[in-house]
């Protein structure tokens, strides 16, 4: 597909839509995994007691339960799929497991159960956890689940924190603490700006990812006054035209905007290689999805920009996870760490109103292993999120992400 006219980005972006003070409570438990001897204002996060020593365990069910508090937590996890066990499962009830043990908590239960990667396995995971006493819902990591587990808890009245980033599942009680591409692309559209870059063009390929940040980009130019000169869509093996047709525009555009993922930029790399455009004077810009070793390499890549969380704070809890677990935990654990650790928190701090609205979307948000975060009324979330250039098949720091936040967040 070539150019895009007025209509058509109107159509497409039409389709898109400092730490909360919770007292000693909060600042005592180990939600921000830089906490520890040496680290100003941090306990030291020895675990309270041995990690096996809060379980109850595998139930008849398959379901499994930690710690025997009074405040019951829900944890939904695609423990397995059609094929066997799931990694990512086991890695976020792992990331629970630390959490817990972690904030030396004694007075919750975290009751986790199998969604087995289906929709309706999530609509009867939550419903069980509910019959059992769950107050929130953690999970579930696919849209469809979150769908069906959202129903479920909805007509409970019980809140969720699912981690799907599909930001339409969002909403009405259902907080995705995901990184959502919107986040990224409002934080690099913002630096470009900073930076002075005035005229960009838009390389983004078909498909949900693409026409939801190609959606955020326009929303995100326009409130800094970027001029977009051209859009150039793509199916996949068809970039060659639309990258011709980028280079042919070259002349009059400082930025180039493209949001793909990192499996498919070796061939995007290639591409503006072979139509000479000069990636030394124009600012490529990204997404995290270009956090990867693949994509960090690449030539025409080397001087982009891209937006992605901090690493410092995930290393640190890979070390742990590592000398708890022996095997490394899927990038997002953290998920499931920073929202068990949370809703710990919030249990300790917040009496009766824990997991009301009004307290899941305090506008100062809270810490967590990637840094801060805060849910808005939307679903949706505010991230703190660092700029990064690629450099010598490295990604070094442009940008820190921020540590506190300015705003109401709405």
């Amino acid at each position: 597909m070539g150019h895009v006219g007025e209509s058509s980005r109107r159509g497409i972006a039409s389709t898109a839509r400092a730490l909360l003070l919770l007292g000693a409570a909060l600042s005592l438990i180990a939600c921000n995994p830089l906490s520890g001897p040496g680290v100003p204002g941090a306990r030291d996060t020895k675990l309270a007691a041995p990690l096996g020593a809060v379980e109850v365990g595998p139930l008849t069910d398959g379901s499994e339960q930690i710690g025997t508090g009074a405040t019951r937590i829900a944890l939904i996890v695609p423990l397995s799929q059609a094929s066997g066990p799931s990694q990512v499962g086991a890695s976020l009830r792992n990331a629970a497991k630390l959490a817990y043990a972690e904030s030396g908590a004694n007075d919750v239960t975290i009751l986790v159960k199998d969604d087995h990667s289906t929709p309706a396995g999530a609509a009867q995971a939550t419903q069980a956890a509910l019959n059992e006493g769950a107050e929130i819902v953690i999970g579930p990591v696919f849209s469809g689940s979150v769908r069906e587990a959202a129903r479920v808890a909805r007509d409970a009245g019980k809140p969720v924190i699912a981690f799907s980033t599909d930001a339409s599942v969002g909403g009405h009680g259902v907080y995705l603490l995901s990184f959502q591409v919107e986040s990224y692309v409002q934080r690099v559209v913002g630096y470009a700006a900073e930076r002075g870059k005035k005229s960009v063009a838009v390389l983004a390929p078909e498909g949900d990812y693409g026409n939801v940040a190609l959606a955020q980009f326009q929303q995100s130019a326009a409130e800094h006054d970027l001029r977009v000169l051209t859009i150039e869509r793509y199916k996949p093996g068809a970039l060659q035209p639309s990258v011709q047709r980028i280079a042919a525009a070259s002349e009059q555009i400082d930025a180039l905007f493209i949001p793909e993922q990192a499996e498919a930029m070796t061939a995007v790399s290639r591409e503006l290689m072979a139509a000479n455009i000069d990636t030394k004077r124009i600012q490529i810009l990204g997404t995290g999805l270009w956090n990867d070793a693949r994509v960090l390499k690449l030539p025409a890549l080397q001087g982009a920009w891209f937006v992605a969380p901090e690493n410092a704070g995930f290393n640190a809890l890979a070390q742990r996870y590592r000398a708890k677990f022996n095997a490394d935990p899927a990038r997002i654990a953290t998920l499931a760490y920073d929202a068990v650790s949370l809703a710990i928190a919030l249990s300790r701090s917040q009496g009766s109103q824990r997991y009301s609205e009004n307290v899941l979307t305090n506008p100062s948000g809270f810490n967590g292993a990637d840094g801060v975060f805060r849910f808005k009324a939307d679903g949706s979330n505010d991230r703190g999120l660092s700029v990064l250039e690629i450099s010598g098949g490295a990604a070094k720091v442009l940008a820190p992400a921020p540590r506190s936040f300015t705003g109401n967040g709405a």
